[in-house]
């Protein structure tokens, strides 16, 4: 067995677990729709988790995880996306596993030490703050309005945040501010704990979905005083460090949800197998096959698309950007249509609570607006287009008119 196959079997394995987990564990403790899952219950299911070896895949093994690394996690994550609740449970779900990818590339030994290691075991909860109100920062991370300001020993910070997920939980938030001293447009990330004085959690936004528990609250940093030690890289590459956390952060929610819809898409196979319309089953009504034909195409894009984006960004991050962003689109748009598919091929339960595809819909909805919104993605991908092609032709490469010449 050459290495690359042993890795497969490795990840084969671990994934087969996690199904095996998921649902035999996980799915049977989901909350009602509509509610979320309180902490206590979370960390009573993580240590279930820890004892079937299933927590933690992405972290590395020094930190306590399975040491899964990006190429290889959409199998495990999409089997622990199978339920809403499942990533909070294997402790891979946004914000946390995005902040624990940054801060295991970004942060000094100190501060893995401090602010790593405490999220990546499940004793401690995290934040991300960027998103802004209006005017600030939102699709476009140029408009950042939080400040950050040198002082002798360290940084003054002030601003708003909203839509920080998790925030009412977290025990501190990765901050991005301006720093308009270090030159135009630089920005600074800064590790602040929550209850550093002058941080507020305030507004709980109330958004569709209840995955990511406590909502998404404003927090407000008024004249709030932080060390040098609290700066998360080097001072003015915030917008850098950005890319190196949004990239992989907005495609592993594209593997989390492509497993939830993979279970709508099992749910509406078990109802068309079992129920006859007109003589006959749904099965073998054409219209049906269609809509379920559309969905596996649908999954199988899917699934190629966060595998050709899972690798790039680890061999070519430029390009990787660029995958990721049309992955992003295409998983967050066709997720919402495999999970319609599934509710209009359950008739009358597919809209009622007594299945859970109307809150599947609900949790993955949001997905084409956060971590970019689709109009934005396909903004930034046209744009990369238009500039390839430019550099293709100064480069002297000529289009053919000849089939041959096509690509």
């Amino acid at each position: 067995m050459t290495a690359a196959e042993a890795t497969r079997a490795t990840v084969g394995e671990l994934a087969v677990r996690t199904r095996r987990f998921i649902r035999d564990v996980v799915v049977p403790s989901e909350p009602p729709a509509g509610m979320e899952l309180g902490p206590e219950r979370r960390r009573a299911l993580q240590e279930e988790a820890r004892a079937a070896g299933v927590f933690a895949p992405q972290v590395p093994t020094a930190l306590g995880g399975l040491g899964l690394t990006l190429p290889e996690w959409s199998p495990v994550f999409q089997e622990a996306g199978y339920s809403p609740i499942g990533p909070a449970v294997l402790n891979c779900m946004a914000p946390d596993e995005g902040n624990m990818y940054l801060l295991e590339r970004v942060a000094s030994p100190a501060q893995q030490q401090a602010f790593l290691a405490p999220v990546a075991a499940g004793e401690a909860r995290s934040c991300f703050a960027m998103t802004e109100p209006h005017p600030g920062a939102g699709s476009d991370p140029a408009a950042l309005a939080t400040v950050a300001r040198r002082v002798d020993g360290g940084w003054v910070l002030d601003g708003e945040k909203r839509f920080i997920s998790g925030a009412d939980e977290a025990a501190y938030a990765i901050v991005m501010a301006r720093t308009p001293e270090l030159g135009d447009g630089a920005a600074t990330m800064l590790l602040v704990p929550m209850d550093t004085p002058g941080v507020t959690v305030g507004h709980p936004v109330r958004t569709m979905e209840t995955a990511i528990t406590g909502g998404h609250p404003h927090v407000t940093f008024a004249d709030v005083r932080v060390g040098d030690d609290a700066v998360l890289g080097a001072a003015g590459e915030g917008f850098a460090y950005a890319q190196v956390r949004l990239g992989p952060a907005r495609l592993t929610h594209c593997m989390r949800w492509l497993g939830l819809a993979r279970r709508a898409q099992d749910t509406a196979l078990d109802r068309v197998r079992t129920r006859e319309v007109f003589g006959a089953p749904l099965a073998e009504l054409g219209i049906a096959q269609a809509m379920l034909a559309d969905s596996e195409i649908d999954l199988a894009t899917c699934d190629a698309l966060i595998d050709r984006a899972a690798r790039l960004l680890v061999e070519d991050p430029r390009a990787g950007a660029t995958a990721s962003s049309i992955a992003k689109v295409h998983v967050s748009e066709a997720v919402g249509r495999v999970i319609d598919r599934a509710v209009q091929l359950c008739g009358g339960d597919g809209v009622t609570l007594e299945l859970p595809l109307l809150a599947f819909l609900n949790e993955v909805r949001p997905f084409r607006v956060y971590d970019g919104s689709s109009e934005t993605h396909r903004w930034a991908i046209a744009r990369r287009a238009v500039a390839r092609r430019r550099r293709e032709v100064e480069a002297g490469e000529r289009v053919l008119d000849t089939p041959e010449g096509a690509r």
